[in-house]
């Protein structure tokens, strides 16, 4: 027999009855049933229930044996009595009389409990991360993570796609973040920068003659943290096609996301086919670029019926700014004065001077609140008319320039369909953002910059950059969305050197800048590029997605805490004064 298991301890079945077996484990946790000891025997694969009686050779160890201890039990297999058979595990038939144990290593008391996963302090768990991964939904999160992976990688090979590997060590390239800068030991003052993104890369890649680019790749951004991105790192799925147009990508990588969603959507419906929303509408009807669908409200434009209206707030807005609009945002089933005031002190709540509201009694034509009341019943009953409301129903307005106000009504928008529970929690609701601007002002520096990727295609090429207001010119840029969270951004690029010339120019980038920042690219641009496209999905939050995860540190192993340290390994860590010499570097004193 093996040194350490004949079986794990997730093996065991019905038919294993009266089989002498070894199992090894961790100590789940030890019941004393009126002298009969029964353990809970765990590990990777599972658990299976071990019994020591008072007669067995093993029962002095197993009086001594506590939680997370790893132990070795030879035992013979039988059947559990039909009162004591456990459904809700695998090997619940059968339990393990155990003749002899073996403690491999023992544990002390434990810095939090696995047993039960009670909530505890997250430094705790990240500090003490080896034993957090063992609790059960944690370890299973993990597991999930690598089956998402492994689907992914299958389909992306079914597709066609060559997996290649880029650099890590690499130069600084601005993504929209910082850069974790490595120093150079052999060029003092000179330094690597780990990558933002593969971008670079892998339009190279495209330009030396490979069709179907895919990488499972590490991206190193030096950014605040937040509960959708892990300070440090974070894995996406990177790809790039030659000889493509928008249309082409989404045809190529809708199946794989889709498909992803689908193998672990645990009965959960996926969008079948994704729709395409404009950049300009996604923000008009849902107040924000990467919405959730699974709610319903779509908000509309109703300014023609405040203007020179008895609501003098708006009415005077509208007279004195052409530029002011009021926008309405539907509650169906939010028909009460209880609960708009309950939105208005809300919206205060967030800095906000409040919501006006009109709302539907049920057996009451007209409208009920002050708006109603200051705009008049065939107003109301208009707005009534173009939005579609019912007996029951309510309506919210904000007004002002729409790019005040836009994320806040987005924000309200969501707010109104959780308090009225009409979000589909059983839903994966994805669609592609197209037409995303080329630019956008900086009001900062007070200049044109550019609003999303560098490097992609302006619609209507040169032309369009020569002829248009920089500010009208949209990019073939898309993003792909799910249930409120951005997954995947792409664009077709801009393959030809003058028209990479003219953007960064608009974006107020000279020649000799181009030439240092984006050299190699641009020299590869100029021998034959051939038209290519491609996205990158973010993995860590569809995986968080798919575990049903509020939080990446929930499916990541090993995540840094909210304030980018490693708690586990004591990371960032001083440099000792050799390395400093090494790489002829001095750490200058604070302040």
């Amino acid at each position: 027999m093996h040194r350490y298991r004949s079986h794990t301890c997730g093996a065991l079945r019905g038919a294993d009855v009266g089989a002498n077996v070894r199992l090894s484990g961790w100590v789940h946790r030890v019941r004393d049933h009126g002298g009969l000891l029964f353990i809970d025997l765990r590990d990777h694969y599972g658990l299976t229930q071990v019994v020591a009686d008072p007669d067995s050779p093993a029962f002095a160890t197993a009086e001594r044996v506590r939680a997370e201890w790893c132990i070795r039990v030879d035992g013979e297999v039988k059947a559990r009595t039909d009162d004591t058979v456990n459904s809700n595990l695998p090997t619940g038939e059968v339990e393990v009389f155990a003749r002899e144990i073996e403690v491999l290593s023992e544990a002390p008391e434990l810095p939090l409990p696995v047993f039960g996963e009670p909530d505890y302090p997250e430094d705790t768990r990240l500090k003490y991360r080896f034993l957090d991964l063992r609790r059960e939904t944690l370890h299973a999160n993990i597991m999930r993570r690598v089956a998402i992976l492994a689907k992914t990688r299958e389909l992306m090979i079914e597709a066609a796609f060559q997996e290649f590997a880029t650099p890590i060590l690499t130069a600084s390239s601005p993504e929209g973040a910082r850069d974790f800068l490595v120093p150079s030991r052999l060029y003092p003052g000179s330094f690597y920068a780990l990558p933002q993104a593969p971008q670079q890369f892998k339009q190279l890649i495209m330009v030396a003659g490979f069709d179907r680019y895919f990488q499972i790749a590490p991206c190193f951004r030096d950014e605040d943290p937040r509960a959708d991105r892990l300070p440090g790192e974070f894995y996406q799925l990177d790809i790039e096609m030659s000889f493509v147009t928008q249309d082409d990508v989404f045809a190529a990588m809708e199946p794989v996301i889709r498909g992803v969603f689908e193998a672990f959507a645990d009965g959960k419906t996926v969008t079948p086919e994704f729709p395409q929303i404009a950049y300009r509408d996604v923000m008009r009807k849902y107040g924000t670029d990467k919405p959730d669908l699974r709610n319903p409200i779509e908000m509309q434009a109703v300014t023609e019926h405040f203007a020179g209206s008895g609501f003098k707030v708006f009415a005077g807005m509208i007279e004195k700014d052409p530029e002011v609009e009021v926008w309405a945002i539907p509650a169906p089933g939010g028909g009460s004065r209880a609960f708009c005031d309950r939105m208005n002190n809300w919206a205060q709540s967030e800095g906000q001077p409040g919501l006006g509201y009109i709302f539907f009694r049920e057996g009451e034509e007209e409208g009920a609140g002050p708006v109603a009341k200051n705009i008049g019943p065939e107003r109301t009953a208009a707005i009534r008319t173009q939005l579609g409301l019912a007996a029951g129903d309510a309506v919210f307005f904000v007004a002002g320039k729409p790019a005040h106000f836009t994320a806040f009504a987005g924000t309200a928008r969501q707010k109104v369909g959780e308090e009225l529970k009409l979000i589909d929690e059983e839903s994966f609701a994805l669609a592609w953002i197209v037409d995303f601007p080329m630019f956008e002002w900086n009001e900062e520096e007070k200049k044109v910059d550019f609003s999303h990727n560098p490097f992609s295609m302006p619609q209507g090429g040169l032309e369009a950059l020569e002829t248009a207001d920089p500010l009208s010119v949209a990019a073939h840029q898309y993003d792909l969305v799910c249930n409120g969270y951005e997954i995947a951004s792409g664009a077709i690029r801009n393959h030809k050197p003058e028209i990479m010339r003219k953007a960064f120019a608009i974006a107020g980038y000279g020649e000799d800048v181009l030439e240092e920042r984006f050299g190699g690219m641009l020299r590869a641009l100029q021998f034959g590029a051939p038209p290519h496209g491609g996205m990158a999905a973010g993995l860590d939050r569809i995986i968080m997605l798919l575990c049903g995860a509020k939080n990446l540190r929930e499916i990541t192993m090993f995540p840094m805490n909210q304030q980018a340290q490693d708690l586990l390994m004591g990371a960032p860590s001083e440099a000792t004064a050799q390395q400093l010499r090494e790489l002829s570097l001095r750490v200058l004193p604070k302040g």
